[in-house]
């Protein structure tokens, strides 16, 4: 509750600190000032368990005694002692436990303070305390330590051992402690204090060694001859480069009459050829200065990283070159964020359009199925969508074009809205009618329908329009306006699951048995390919008209786009089958009077010895057409 309470007036603190400075400087004294709290909350937390610990211990060490000078007699005794000493074990590993707990609250939000190496590295980071010395003491004490190891020109680095204390591990040199590692260390890293220690040892031990090594005599010069070497090859680079400069100006210098002539259109010259060889001289020197530039840029870092202390030289040099230069991009640069903020909005959004199309693909070939969404609507709802998508983009990307907030701009854009309002009318009347078409769902890509007289395939279906292809292969586009206002006849939707029934009329003649001419018609729907057995063709009569019966066969297909043929093939297997069998087809119609005349079914069809039926009556045609 205490705790709370400090790091709430902290907070509070740090509120009314940001009124008055900048909030950089007020996030870092936040921060400070928590980390100093969680510390000396840590650090009074593990004096009152390192107390606790001691008269522990000094009690265990007193039980001990005791339970020594007992008699082998004493059981009842022993056993009370062997209790009390179960029980202050008991007590230490919760208290491990309880700092352990602590330790890791602390993990992610305690400050430790580096041990830094001769080279500048950082060795390890101190967290706790041990007796009044701080973590910052620690670390402080044990890199000046360090330092005089390093000065040390008799240093035997195999004399650095880890020697173990009353309650630490202590990593000494002769009678130099130079760090001590205890039980609250090591449980911050979660290994033992032996354990630890070697590893401190080792790290500070190889900082020694490779500190002596770097900066050894021997190092120096061969970091030296690096030095000349870099410098060598940069200047050969560059002698190189005069030497290719001078060349290259020679050689342009005796191809410009050939290569360079008047940039003229009729009577007026935009530039002459010496205009033309003066720039490209120009772009030459600039070309020349940015190799220069760059080779300097390259150079100067790889000699900067050789010498260890000049290591950070190259960034303070690249700011002093680079200074006069940034006056002169300002303009340029200030624009730079928009820009960037334009082509971020742009990815972005192009990649949310990619997984949004990839969405939808996967609808359309049905591997993704959403109950109520058909796969026919996911391509023209992903145009929606897109559409959609460009529209938001265009509108977070408007505010950063440059000029966009100006009146004349603002203006602009009114007119060429009222422009587009008035002129796509129409248009926009058949966008509307393809999106109900697209979610009423009268036809797909590939079906056969009929629209008003047009009869045909669905080869295209868009906002606008819809095109079909007739039988001809004639391309008729209609507006889909059109379409959403007449009626739409698909041929396609039922025929893979229950048949398209064809159906063909037939006119025949009172004389003719009713039954007789079912079997004809029945044989002909037998005869003719793409009709199904099943389900079963069937034959109803339509009509009794005055002078013949109307007939109409009908048969399931699955062909809904080949319709004309199987109507072609089904009207000639009629005629052969009604030949075949005697039956005249009176249509047109026809009026019979019998007067022994032959019958109009081909002489092929008949018998030798036929003769026409009825009672010699005289067969006359009337056309009622």
């Amino acid at each position: 509750m205490i705790k709370s309470l400090r790091i709430g007036l902290v907070l509070v603190f740090a509120l009314s600190s940001m009124l008055v400075m900048g909030q950089e400087d007020s996030v870092i004294q936040v921060s400070d000032s928590l980390n100093r709290i969680i510390l000396n909350e840590y650090r009074q937390r593990l004096m009152e368990v390192d107390a606790q610990r001691k008269a522990d211990s000094l009690k265990k060490s007193e039980l001990e005694a005791q339970l020594l000078k007992l008699k082998t007699t004493d059981n009842l005794q022993k056993e009370d002692l062997q209790k009390q000493l179960q029980a202050i074990d008991e007590n230490e590993q919760k208290r491990l436990s309880d700092k352990k707990a602590q330790i890791n609250a602390l993990r992610a939000t305690a400050k430790g303070y580096p041990v830094v190496g001769v080279m500048k590295d950082t060795l390890l980071i101190v967290y706790s305390k041990i007796g009044a010395a701080t973590p910052n003491e620690r670390a402080n004490s044990t890199n000046r330590k360090i330092r005089q190891l390093y000065e040390d020109d008799f240093l035997k680095v195999d004399s650095i051992q880890v020697v173990k204390a009353e309650n630490t591990f202590d990593i000494v040199y002769g009678e130099l402690i130079i760090m001590s590692v205890s039980e609250n260390d090591a449980l911050w890293y979660g290994r033992s204090m032996h354990q630890l220690a070697n590893e401190y040892r080792e790290a500070i031990t190889h900082s020694i060694v490779n500190a002596k090594k770097e900066n050894s005599l021997f190092k120096f010069a061969a970091r030296l001859g690096w030095v000349l070497l870099v410098m060598a090859i940069a200047w050969l680079i560059i002698w190189l480069i005069g030497k290719g400069y001078a060349k290259l100006l020679n050689f342009i210098e005796q191809k410009k009459g050939v290569w360079l002539k008047d940039l003229s259109y009729k009577d007026y010259t935009f530039l002459t050829a010496d205009q033309e060889l003066t720039g490209i001289l120009f772009l030459v020197r600039v070309v020349r200065w940015v190799v220069y530039i760059i080779l300097l840029y390259i150079t100067l870092p790889i000699i900067f990283s050789i010498f260890p202390f000049s290591r950070d030289w190259a960034n303070a040099l690249f700011h002093l070159v680079w200074s006069p230069f940034k006056s002169v991009l300002l303009a340029v640069w200030n624009y730079l964020p928009n820009l960037f903020s334009i082509l971020v909005i742009f990815f972005v959004m192009k990649y949310v359009i990619r997984f949004v199309k990839y969405i939808f693909r996967e609808i359309q070939t049905e591997k993704l199925k959403i109950s109520g969404f058909h796969a026919d609507w996911a391509m023209p709802t992903y145009s929606i969508v897109k559409f959609l998508l460009y529209a938001f983009m265009f509108v977070l990307i408007f505010p950063y074009l440059p000029g966009s907030d100006s009146n004349i701009f603002k203006g602009v854009s009114v007119f060429i809205g009222i422009l587009f309002s008035l002129g796509s009318s129409s248009a926009i009347a058949n966008m509307v009618a393809g999106l109900v078409i697209t979610y009423m769902r009268p036809f797909k890509i590939g079906d056969r329908i009929k629209i008003a007289d047009i009869s045909g395939d669905v080869i295209e279906k868009t906002l606008l329009v819809t095109r079909v292809r007739t039988i001809k292969n004639e391309i008729i586009t209609i507006p889909n306006s059109s379409v959403l206002t007449g009626n739409t006849t698909n041929y396609s939707a039922e025929a893979q699951e229950r048949g398209l029934i064809i159906h063909t009329t037939v006119t025949i003649g009172y004389d003719v048995p009713w039954k007789l001419m079912h079997e004809v018609l029945l044989e002909a729907a037998a005869r003719t390919d793409m009709l199904l057995e099943q389900p079963q063709p069937f034959v109803l009569q339509t009509s009794l008209d005055d002078f013949y019966v109307s007939y109409q066969l009908n048969a399931y297909t699955r062909e809904a786009s080949k319709q004309a043929l199987i109507y072609s093939a089904l009207h000639q297997h009629i005629q052969d089958v009604c030949s075949e069998r005697g039956v005249e087809i009176l249509s047109p119609h026809y009026r019979a009077a019998r007067d022994g005349n032959m019958s109009t079914i081909p002489a092929d069809y008949l018998p030798k010895d036929y003769k026409a039926p009825g009672f010699n009556v005289h067969i006359t045609r009337d056309s009622k057409e």
